[in-house]
């Protein structure tokens, strides 16, 4: 992979320029001092990622990475920003055009991780033209940045406490009264009213939480109308529910998560719905499922559940033989949806004779569902 990193010497420490010298051939990591220089190397030659510091002596961030946009659209774009505002979201602006954002000082393990998980990512979904597609979309969903504040707090801090994680999502009121509403639905809380923020926490627990806020942050951006929002919402939070109850505990999450974000590509514009009629030859437009997958590769999402994305809607061709969060997905998926369920790939993974207790949990849900409406 050849990855440019744009920065002077005042914006990266000695450390970090060490370590990107010793990545080796098999990396050929590429350095420019300010954004003339890097629109020049990538000119030059197709560059895999392009990571750029939030001052340059001569371009703004945003409008390098807008450039390289224009020029390598399959290029990955990835924008540094202050460490300090991290629980803020970037600016609109530079939303619009970065696809990952990494905290500064970029410390030399951050680096790594998000290099090798751009590694597999292009291993799972190895396809210039997905890339393409992708890249040329002016408008992508930004990243979900109080789920990934949330799930960074709860990762590195083992003392963090019910009012800590109340405090990261009342930052955003608008979030804070969707997950609220959300909480009250029928099939996430069987007892008293939830009215604040703090009682969620406790009642609901954390990974729950954690993809209420994910859901709010995801669907609220949709170009869609208010009412396919709603349903596409509405629908993948069963399936997240669906999904953790057919997984064991230590899967549950990994499980529920992706359900939530398997059809994320609907959300992009230029996509091929693979839940419509079969595709035209002739329709060289992505699949929603292999190009939401993408997308949350690009947010630095977990690769179980980038792969269960990917997949769902074929989870014969997943990387894991028995049945695991792909697998889950894709069950929980097309019993929410109404679709067939691949009941060869089910009993190759020795779990075909569960499916029908499966279908009663999804009836389970959607009754609640109905019956609160």
């Amino acid at each position: 992979m050849r990855i440019l990193l744009v920065g002077d010497q005042a914006s990266l420490s000695a450390e970090l320029m060490d370590f990107i010298a010793d990545l080796g051939e098999e990396w050929q990591p590429l350095t420019a001092s300010d954004g003339q220089s890097a629109m020049s190397i990538v000119a030059a030659g197709p560059v895999d990622a392009v990571i750029a510091c939030p001052t340059l002596p001569d371009l703004t961030a945003t409008t390098l990475l807008g450039q390289i946009r224009t020029l390598r659209p399959e290029t990955i774009r990835i924008a540094l920003v202050d460490a300090d505002h991290n629980n803020r979201p970037p600016p609109a602006r530079l939303i619009g055009v970065a696809h990952r954002f990494l905290p500064m000082p970029l410390a030399p393990e951050v680096l790594l991780e998000a290099l090798t998980s751009l590694e597999e990512l292009r291993e799972l979904l190895d396809s210039a033209h997905l890339r393409s597609a992708i890249g040329r979309i002016e408008k992508l969903p930004s990243p979900p940045h109080l789920y990934l504040s949330l799930t960074q707090a709860l990762e590195h801090d083992d003392d963090t406490n019910t009012a800590d994680v109340s405090k990261l999502v009342s930052a955003d009121p608008a979030i804070a009264a969707k997950v609220l509403q959300l909480s009250n639905s029928a099939f996430f809380n069987s007892g008293r009213t939830i009215s604040d923020l703090r009682t969620a926490v406790t009642r609901l627990g954390l990974s729950t939480l954690r993809d209420l806020v994910l859901a709010s942050e995801v669907f609220s951006a949709s170009a869609l109308s208010g009412a396919e929002r709603n349903s596409l919402q509405q629908r993948a939070l069963l399936a997240s529910r669906l999904a953790a109850k057919l997984l064991p505990d230590s899967s549950a999450e990994l499980g529920a998560t992706a359900a939530l974000l398997a059809d994320i590509g609907l959300l992009l514009p230029g996509v091929r719905n693979e839940r419509g009629a079969p595709a035209d030859a002739t329709d060289e437009r992505p699949g929603h499922a292999e190009a939401g997958a993408y997308l949350l590769g690009l947010w630095g999402l977990p690769m179980p559940i980038i792969e269960a994305v990917a997949f769902h809607l074929q989870p014969q061709k997943s990387n894991t033989r028995s049945f695991w969060v792909t697998g889950a997905v894709h069950v929980a998926l097309a019993l929410i949806n109404g679709d067939p369920v691949d009941e060869e790939y089910l009993q190759r993974a020795g779990v075909l004779h569960k499916l029908p207790q499966w279908r009663d949990h999804a009836n389970g849900l959607m009754g609640l569902v109905a019956a609160e409406a």
